[in-house]
């Protein structure tokens, strides 16, 4: 079993030795699957003051550096990118006997480092794997609100999954993101912490160069 379990990491090293790896330059864009119900934020004396909702989640952008290390017909693809999405919120203020509504802007930008695992078919990839989020910063409207705050984790964590189609020195990537996160977690209202019930999800289309 010793000698089996040996001959086992040396064929692997030596794989990986002769994997064929390119690197390159990647860039494109995302956009959310979000369709949320309004979120009530309620005061310590649990009457309804904040109403807040999704309007519009933007187009996101993103570039940065793809690797990928081919072993026979499995390959292997770290990435890491700078990520940038928008979302728009609606936020609602309940006062005696009126709303005041208001369109606010979320600004962010995370590191996004996926690790995909995957089968190649010729030109075309097959591709799975999880992906972390480093939360970079953010400018936000929602800042101005008295009482509202966004304190996003540092980490965040999900899944991609799709299809890519490798043609000369160009990739071609089509994915779809999920998160195990709950869409705005981090947002408190007098110290209290409040999140939508929805895990949001992304379409996201990309070329990479490689060299």
């Amino acid at each position: 079993m010793k000698n089996l379990i040996i001959l086992a990491i040396a064929l692997f090293t030596f794989q990986v030795a002769n994997a064929q790896v390119k690197i390159g330059l990647k860039a494109g864009m995302s956009t959310s699957d979000i369709s949320t119900k309004q979120l009530a934020i309620r005061n310590l004396d649990n009457v309804k003051t904040l109403g807040l909702s999704i309007e519009d989640a933007s187009y996101g952008f993103h570039f940065g550096i793809v690797t990928q290390a081919k072993i026979g017909a499995f390959f292997i693809q770290p990435e890491l990118l700078l990520n940038t999405t928008q979302v728009d919120y609606v936020l609602e203020e309940f006062g005696e006997g009126q709303v005041a509504r208001r369109l606010l802007t979320d600004k962010y930008h995370n590191l996004d480092i996926p690790v995909l695992l995957g089968l190649k078919f010729g030109p075309l990839r097959l591709q799975a794997g999880p992906v972390a989020h480093m939360h970079l910063g953010s400018n936000s409207e929602l800042d101005d609100v008295d009482g509202l705050d966004f304190d996003f984790d540092k980490w965040t964590y999900g899944y991609q999954t799709g299809i890519g189609l490798d043609v000369w020195k160009l990739m071609l990537d089509v994915r779809y993101e999920g998160n195990f996160n709950n869409l705005g977690d981090g947002i408190t209202f007098l110290d209290r912490d409040f999140s939508f019930d929805e895990r949001p999800g992304k379409l996201i289309a990309s070329l990479s160069y490689t060299f």
